[in-house]
């Protein structure tokens, strides 16, 4: 009995040992596996983190400034040898001379080592490594210190901060260009539907003029006329009558478009062939016609063409648009740039809220996409014309 309770003991201070053995383990390995992933271009953006912007500039020119202004501070740090340092005083062979020329050949070294280590990781900065190359830096500047223990010579914290700063400052730099660019594209396009607008204006106002001049002609030539000459005409005069109050709605609206920024269409369209399954875009458009612009999207850009669900015309176009940007803005595919307007959601959710907002909206359910089911047709045949194909290659010549 005595031996069971000894060996039971035994056993369970073994276990015991192996729990802390293997914690003690699980600790090494986790920290060796979190510095292999600095190193590691593959690992996870989620791994190591998202950054957050550190500056608030309002411009691209800020963040150049404001790099220059720091890159003049480590270039002082460094003359007046405030970036690395040796607070010990040294001798060669005695000679205090000789001592002092080891000691800056000494910091020099240190000092290119460490602002190479940097410029590589600020040039190799992109927007899913930026915490793994402040990590590389801070890793630098602890190998270095390391390194030079035995001859005192240290990299300031001060110097190592000023480094950081301008990775930071130089990847939102890169960051705020690309925005910059794109609001550019976009001002560009905005100032592209002007035009067209203004286009659309004036030649609505020419086809009111013809239609003008063509009722006058038809009612002076009825003045002069009789029978069946007169009664041809006024037919012609009712006819033109029409077609000038259609043109005259038409260029009032094209009117009010040009001096309206918020009058226009909010679109509901999807490409099913392009995204798939319930991936909507939800945009706008002040255009006399907004099927230009649906057209427009579905230029070569795109395999195929979208299917219109719905062409909400509106008094405040932009005001529904962000409405609805508002409602599905967790569900959108693109959650960095917010001038991507593809949402992945249901059309009977946009519907609901499209109907609160505007209630006369109407939506199409059913997507055509006529070019895409056409190709998945033909698709389909020639796997099966393959088939055939291979089944009668595989008949024997002879049996």
């Amino acid at each position: 009995m005595k031996q069971a309770v000894k060996a039971r003991a035994k056993v369970a201070n073994e276990i015991l040992q192996l729990k802390n053995s293997y914690k003690d383990k699980k600790k090494l390995f986790d920290k060796l596996a979190f510095e292999v992933a600095v190193y590691d271009e593959e690992v996870k953006l989620a791994e190591l983190g998202f950054y957050k912007p550190y500056y608030d500039f309002d411009c691209s020119e800020d963040f150049k400034e404001k790099i220059a202004t720091v890159k003049s501070k480590q270039k002082q740090m460094l003359t007046h040898k405030k970036a690395v340092y040796c607070n010990k005083e040294w001798t060669v062979d005695g000679n205090k001379r000789k001592g002092k020329a080891m000691l800056n050949k000494g910091i020099r070294l240190t000092a290119r080592a460490f602002n190479n280590e940097c410029d590589a990781a600020i040039a190799n900065t992109r927007w899913n490594n930026v915490e793994r190359m402040i990590l590389r830096i801070n890793k630098a500047f602890d190998a270095i210190n390391k390194l030079n223990e035995s001859n005192a010579i240290l990299i300031s914290h001060r110097y190592l901060t000023l480094k950081l700063e301008e990775l930071r400052l130089t990847h939102e730099y890169k960051d705020k260009k690309q925005k910059e660019k794109e609001e550019q594209a976009e001002i560009k396009r905005q100032m592209r539907e002007e035009v067209k607008l203004e286009r659309e204006l004036e030649k609505t106002l020419k086809e009111e003029d013809k239609y003008n001049k063509l009722l006058e002609k038809a009612k002076s030539e009825a003045e002069k006329a009789a029978g069946s000459r007169l009664e041809k005409l006024n037919e012609q005069i009712a006819q033109l009558d029409t077609e000038l109050a259609e043109a005259h709605a038409k260029n009032e609206r094209a009117k009010s478009m040009a001096q309206q920024t918020k009058l226009g269409h909010v679109y509901i369209i999807s490409n099913i062939g392009s995204f798939g399954d319930n991936v909507y875009k939800i945009g706008m458009t002040r255009r006399l016609e907004p099927l230009d612009r649906v057209k427009e999207l579905g230029d070569a850009s795109v395999p195929f063409i979208f299917d219109v669900h719905a062409m909400i015309h509106t008094e405040n176009a932009p005001a529904l648009e962000k409405e609805l940007h508002k409602a599905f803005d967790s569900k959108r595919l693109n959650l960095v740039n917010n001038r991507k307007e593809f949402f992945n959601v249901s059309l009977s959710e946009i519907e609901t809220v499209a109907k609160k907002i505007s209630v006369d909206a109407e939506f199409i359910e059913m997507a055509e996409a006529r070019q895409y089911r056409e190709s998945q047709a033909i698709r389909e045949q020639m796997q099966q014309q393959n088939i055939k194909k291979k089944s009668f290659k595989e008949l024997p010549d002879e049996i």
